[in-house]
């Protein structure tokens, strides 16, 4: 039987949250413009105080701001994604979301994946399943294109994930 157990935190989700964000091209061409063209405009101000009134000292706070504005913009947005994933959820949700899991594969029943987690038993079918995707501190067990099992690395307590990830692969392949 295969069979890990680890724990699964608040930064985990917002991990998980943060790599979806990163990934939709939309939300990243918004940041670009947001990041670029705003900067572009106080830039250009900044030049019409300096050229048309002659006023230095005017002229370098905008082009100041516009630069930590282009700096410091895709970091501000990503704090505030942190705060409105950890906003979305209530209380009792947290509860249930973060804890120990348990994944395991029985041989005796291989139609499933079993859960165990903060919110009870859960077992899911491999046909259900989309994919395993490993990251550079995660594996991610896919159940549809938004929602993964997110399994960090650094909190396996038991089992080789390894090991695991490759048979979860194997029965998504053989079900799927």
């Amino acid at each position: 039987m295969f069979e890990i157990e680890y724990e699964f935190r608040e930064e985990d989700l917002i991990h998980f949250n943060e790599l979806q964000f990163m990934r939709n091209a939309e939300i990243q061409q918004n940041i670009r413009k947001n990041r670029w063209i705003v900067p572009g405009v106080m830039a250009l101000i900044g030049s019409f105080y300096y050229f048309y009134y002659g006023d230095m000292k005017t002229s370098g706070y905008v082009l100041v701001i516009a630069l930590l504005w282009a700096l410091l913009s895709p970091k501000i947005m990503m704090l505030d994604l942190h705060r409105q994933i950890l906003k979305s959820y209530t209380e009792k949700e947290k509860v249930n979301m973060f804890g120990t899991y348990n994944l395991s594969i029985d041989p005796e029943n291989p139609k499933y994946l079993l859960e165990k987690s903060p919110s009870g038993k859960h077992k899911m079918a491999w046909e259900e399943l989309l994919r395993v995707e490993y990251g550079k501190r995660y594996v991610y067990i896919y159940i549809n294109l938004t929602t993964a099992l997110v399994i960090p690395v650094e909190t396996v307590k038991k089992g080789n994930l390894e090991q695991f990830a490759e048979q979860a692969e194997k029965m998504i392949e053989r079900f799927g």
